[in-house]
């Protein structure tokens, strides 16, 4: 099993603790990584050699975790976009949000997680935090491919043919 495996299983197993996810939801909107009441959930996770992006990935996950530890999510995030999308008049704004978040610069990468999966939660859409940690790790890769592959996810023929179905 992979350390995101672990990470996100114990996670997972804190879900209907109160006051962890109290601890955790402390970093929303702090520099990940700035937040006393969290070190005692991520830093057992975390090596001395913990490359700073890696701390970083641990922190927001966690924190965007506790903002809404609904399971059952599968997929990326242009999955969770798209199912989020189905069944609204006018899809503009959730499509507008997951454009920001695509074109997002890795440094402002948390604050636009954390407006994603606002709108996620408030549509009733799980997360699948093991893809976004992996996704999260990999967002600076020079050929951009986390990018294109929650557009593909998004905007491809699938989620087309799924919107179509759904309207007959």
């Amino acid at each position: 099993m992979s350390q995101t495996d672990e990470f996100i299983g114990y996670l997972e197993r804190r879900r209907e603790d109160r006051a962890t996810l109290a601890a955790l939801r402390r970093g929303l909107g702090r520099p990940p990584g700035t937040v006393a009441d969290m070190y005692r959930y991520i830093v057992p996770w975390l090596s001395e050699d913990t490359p700073l992006w890696r701390e970083a990935a641990f922190y927001t996950i966690a924190a965007l975790f506790a903002y809404h530890p609904e399971g059952g999510g599968s997929g990326n995030m242009g999955d969770h976009f798209a199912r989020a999308r189905r069944g609204v008049a006018d899809d503009t704004a959730i499509e507008r949000r997951f454009t920001v978040l695509l074109a997002a610069h890795p440094e402002e990468l948390e604050f636009h997680l954390r407006q994603a999966v606002s709108v996620l939660k408030s549509k009733g859409v799980s997360v699948d935090w093991r893809q976004l940690l992996v996704d999260y790790d990999a967002w600076s890769h020079p050929d951009g491919y986390v990018q294109r592959r929650w557009a593909r996810a998004f905007w491809g023929r699938r989620a087309h043919e799924e919107d179509k179905n759904e309207e007959e």
